[in-house]
């Protein structure tokens, strides 16, 4: 599996950027590529992160997760999230599982990795109590 440069260079620009607050990519079936699909702009929310996963196929994601910690810091922390539902193909499950490795290793960076197969699994909350 090959990651291209676009999904290294979004995920650099939101690191040290915050031009995006979250990245979702896919993975061409036909050319084994993993390639960015939806950016999120910086004045968007984790919800809207949500929403833009598809009910029925397979996804990675990252999301800038801000906070502030009981000492009053503001802190900042990156999630993989492997998004795998129960209604995508198996062969897609199966591909994503045996690719997200590759892909965490591009992007360097990473906090925190949730692994879900329907919403209530990577809800805001789930994020919340990790980052903590």
């Amino acid at each position: 599996m090959w990651v291209t440069d676009e999904c290294k260079n979004s995920f650099m620009e939101m690191k040290w950027k915050k031009v995006h607050r979250y990245i979702v990519f896919k993975i061409d079936e036909r050319s084994r590529l993993v390639t960015v699909d939806k950016v999120g702009g910086p004045g968007e929310s984790y919800d809207n992160l949500a929403a833009s996963l598809p009910k029925d196929d397979c996804r990675y994601a990252v999301f800038d997760f801000d906070f502030v910690t009981v000492d009053n810091c503001h802190k900042s922390k990156i999630f993989f999230i492997a998004w795998s539902p129960t209604a995508s193909r198996i062969r897609a499950k199966m591909l994503y599982a045996t690719s997200k490795d590759g892909l965490r290793r591009a992007l360097d960076g990473i906090s925190y990795e949730v692994q879900a197969t329907d919403p209530t699994e990577m809800g805001f909350d789930v994020i919340q109590d990790r980052a903590k």
